[in-house]
Formats: structure tokens, sequence, C-alpha cells
């Protein structure tokens, strides 16, 4: 079972995804924001690329647990995002989850950071590595034995 993880920002998608097996994630691209349904058309064409299963998509919640505005706005670009998949037919059976991804981003400069990587190319990676932790959070919790 192959997932895709997004981290939805509101300049750019970081994409990650997992091996066949769904065991690890890894950082793929990150995606310009072009709009809610051309950002879920593009997302809905890589799923029928890579034959994912799930797309894993990080919920911006507050530190308190609440929605808040960034979270509504991942909620309006999901929404999309299930039409999208519902609308293509090389998709087929494409479930949409979200994953808390409180601290992802933080989690991602820290990688960064440890890694001695330049601010320059930080910027470049970040997103996609937060999409990573994202989705190998979930990748984790759902319990798939080693």
């Amino acid at each position: 079972m192959r997932a895709l993880g997004l981290d939805v920002g509101s300049k750019t998608i970081g994409v990650a995804i997992s091996d066949p097996d769904g065991l690890i994630a890894s950082a793929r691209e990150t995606l310009p924001r072009r709009g809610n349904k051309a950002d879920a058309t593009a997302v809905a064409e890589l799923s029928a690329r890579e034959a994912i299963a799930r797309i894993v998509v990080g919920m911006p919640l507050e530190l308190d647990g609440a929605v808040g505005h960034r979270a509504r706005r991942v909620q309006r670009f999901i929404t999309q995002l299930v039409e999208a998949l519902a609308g293509a037919d090389d998709v087929d059976g494409v479930d949409v989850v979200t994953w808390d991804e409180r601290f992802s981003t933080a989690a991602a400069e820290r990688t960064l950071l440890a890694a001695d990587v330049s601010r320059r190319k930080r910027k470049l990676h970040i997103d996609a590595l937060a999409a990573q932790h994202i989705l190998q959070g979930w990748l984790d919790a759902q319990g798939r034995p080693a």
C-alpha cells in the first residue's frame, strides 16, 4: 500500500511518498500553489501515476488542538481533492485522511540544520521534508510489523 503525504501551505505543497510496503516515507517534491482546484488535480494525477492507495494530509491544528484558519484552509483543499479524485478515471478508491501536523515543519527544520544544509537549500526542501515527517508519523501509527 503506497501512501502520499502532503504538507499544504499557503504558497507550496510539500509531497512525500511511501515505499510500496507502506513502511518508509521519503520526501519527494514541493509543488507551487496555483489554487485549490488546480492543486487538487495535480495531486490526483500524481496519485494515479504512483498507484497511491491513501493520501495523508497534514492538518495544521492550533497548539490547543482547535481548528483555526489554517486548518479551515486545508479542509477546503481536501474538499477539492476528494472531488478531483472522484472525477478522475484512473484513480480508484484512494482514501484521504488527515494527520495532526503540529511541529512537522519545526522537526524538518531541525533535521536540515543537523545535516548542516544551507539556509537557501533548507528553503527549497523544508516543505517536502515536513510532508515526510507527516507521512512517517502516520505510517508508524498504523502499527505495521517490521
